[in-house]
This record gives C-alpha cells, structure tokens and sequence, in this order.
C-alpha cells in the first residue's frame, strides 16, 4: 500500500508541475489587436523575432511591451499612434517594414535562377549517345592508332590459332 501511495503522490506532484509550467495569464495571451501591431516592432531582448513572435520565456522587452500596447489600445490610440511611439521611445531600429513585394519575388526567382543553372550543367555534361559504329551493320571498324592496329594484327593471328 505505501508504494502506491508514493506513486499516486509522484503522479500528482508531476501533474502539478506541468500544470503550473503550461498556466498562463490572460495578459501574456496577447489579442489578435497585440499581436497585429507587435508584428511591426522588433524585440529588443537581442533575439531577431518581433514583439508579437519573441519565443523567448519570461522576454525582458517583449511581455511588457505588449502589456503598454494592450493599454494604447484600450486608450483608444490606433495602430500607427502606438508603432509612433515606441520609434519615438525606442528609435527608428524598432520597427519592422511588412514585406514588400521584392521580398516575395527573390526566392522564387533565385529557386528559378539555380533550376536553369543546374539544367545547363546537365546539358553541358549530359554523357553523348555513342555513335554508329557500324556494330549492327556488321562493319568492322579499324583502329586509328599503328600501334593498336599492331596488336590487332596479333590478336586475329592468336585468335585464328585457337580454331
């Protein structure tokens, strides 16, 4: 019996942990409102993502900066008013540009540039079909070389002793 209760009080103490480890408050669930303007603000806790997307836990920057947007909102300050004024705190280095349509073309035309290069590689190094060499004809066809022609004399006058 006390071996089942160790493991019905492991059980409940793991249960316990993981519930608490995937708890979050409704102010770290940003709206679809947060996260349309974090989208547009890079984070400043060093990683590359942007306020909305910061994958780091507990993000020095990004939590409360989603926390001050949630509060413009509220406020009643549009989205270019609270994007302002973060550049303004933070500077320009903050805000990040939505694609442009330069930066929807580039890898599909660099996918297409590396097909045609490798096409032409192909073509270029493409092993050639061997010609006619008179083999179905029954055409023999006689080396150019004197010196293979020698050892081709040798060889019939070899072969021609085995019969």
């Amino acid at each position: 019996m006390p071996r089942k209760m160790r493991r019905f009080k492991s059980s409940l103490l793991i249960f316990t942990i993981a519930v608490a480890a995937l708890a979050q408050t409704a102010s770290e669930k940003p709206n679809v409102d947060v996260r349309r303007v974090g989208q547009r603000l890079q984070c400043q806790c060093g990683c590359k993502d942007s306020v909305a997307t910061c994958s780091m836990l507990e993000c020095s920057f990004s939590k409360p900066a989603k926390e001050r947007i949630a509060q413009m909102q509220s406020v009643g300050m549009s989205d270019d008013q609270i994007v302002q004024a973060f550049i303004r705190d933070h500077g320009m280095a903050i805000y990040l540009a939505p694609p442009n349509a330069f930066g929807w073309i580039v890898p599909y035309a660099l996918a297409g540039f590396g097909l045609v290069v490798i096409l032409l590689f192909i073509r270029k190094y493409k092993p050639k079909p061997m010609e006619n060499l008179g083999v179905d004809l029954g055409v023999v066809v006689e080396p150019e070389d004197p010196a293979l022609a020698k050892y081709k004399e040798q060889i019939e006058k070899d072969t021609a002793n085995l019969d």
